[in-house]
């Protein structure tokens, strides 16, 4: 390989790692290796298995070499994450280097600014859920884009409400909620009320519309813990739920993600 080979390698990897923060809004060291040096399928199988993305050491070096130029371009700006990782997001060069290659890419220093550790614990799983995702081969719409309002669901949601993640393949879109905490009596109203709304449409004879024209619902994936899973089966069986309509619509994980000791490197 060319010296000049070599820069050019590392100018695109530099593009596509101020890339995926654009899209995510903030990032770990270990999320970047995963998107940017792994390689993607072309065509997801079956529906998201949801499993985090580990980094190979390889890619994890590249990305901290990676990342390190950046920094010294000043194009990212980083900060020390409750759980003592490195985050990154585009600084205002960053931002600019996008925008002129077409890219409506905006600083993300404010989003350093303003999460708790709650937040920051949310936003990693949900993170690492929209990257696997994308590795897997599937079209995925983050929590920073959603929050934006770049989704099929616009700054209205669907029915009012929006997911941690949306996943897509083909017609098909998988809601992807995040449940680490315990909700207050109005949301989780509000929560039943909305299941109730696409369950009507998953279950109407011409076909759903909430999702937009030939888009149907995959499922309502909730990643919870095994009490909340209990809670919400047990209230929607009250509501009148059949099983089968549950088991269609509605799925639980309550495995792959630890709410209460997770640990972040």
């Amino acid at each position: 390989m060319t010296t000049q080979d070599g820069r050019a390698i590392a100018r695109e990897n530099e593009i596509r790692a101020l890339r995926a923060l654009h899209r995510f809004g903030w990032l770990r060291t270990r999320d970047v290796a995963a998107l940017v040096w792994q390689c993607w399928a072309r065509h997801p199988s079956g529906e998201p298995n949801l499993k985090p993305s580990a980094p190979t050491a390889a890619g994890l070096r590249m990305a901290q070499r990676t990342l390190k130029r950046l920094r010294d371009k000043r194009q990212v700006l980083n900060s020390r994450a409750p759980d003592g990782s490195l985050i990154y997001v585009l600084a205002e060069a960053g931002a600019r280097l996008l925008q002129h290659i077409g890219v409506t890419a905006v600083t993300g220093k404010d989003l350093m600014r303003t999460f708790s550790s709650a937040h920051y614990r949310h936003r990693c799983v949900a993170n690492e859920i929209a990257v696997g995702a994308i590795i897997e081969g599937f079209r995925i719409a983050t929590e920073r884009e959603i929050a934006q309002g770049l989704w099929l669901g616009g700054t209205d949601g669907i029915a009012g409400k929006k997911p941690d993640v949306l996943i897509r393949a083909g017609d098909t879109a998988w809601w992807i909620e995040v449940e680490r905490s315990r909700k207050n009596a109005k949301d989780y109203a509000g929560l039943l009320k909305w299941l109730g709304t696409v369950a009507q449409d998953t279950f109407r004879a011409a076909g759903p519309m909430l999702l937009g024209e030939k888009v149907r619902w995959g499922k309502v994936i909730f990643i919870c813990t095994p009490s909340f899973q209990a809670k919400l089966t047990r209230d929607l069986t009250a509501a009148g739920w059949k099983k089968i309509h549950i088991d269609t619509l509605i799925s639980f994980n309550t495995s792959l993600y630890s709410f209460e000791d997770i640990t972040f490197s």
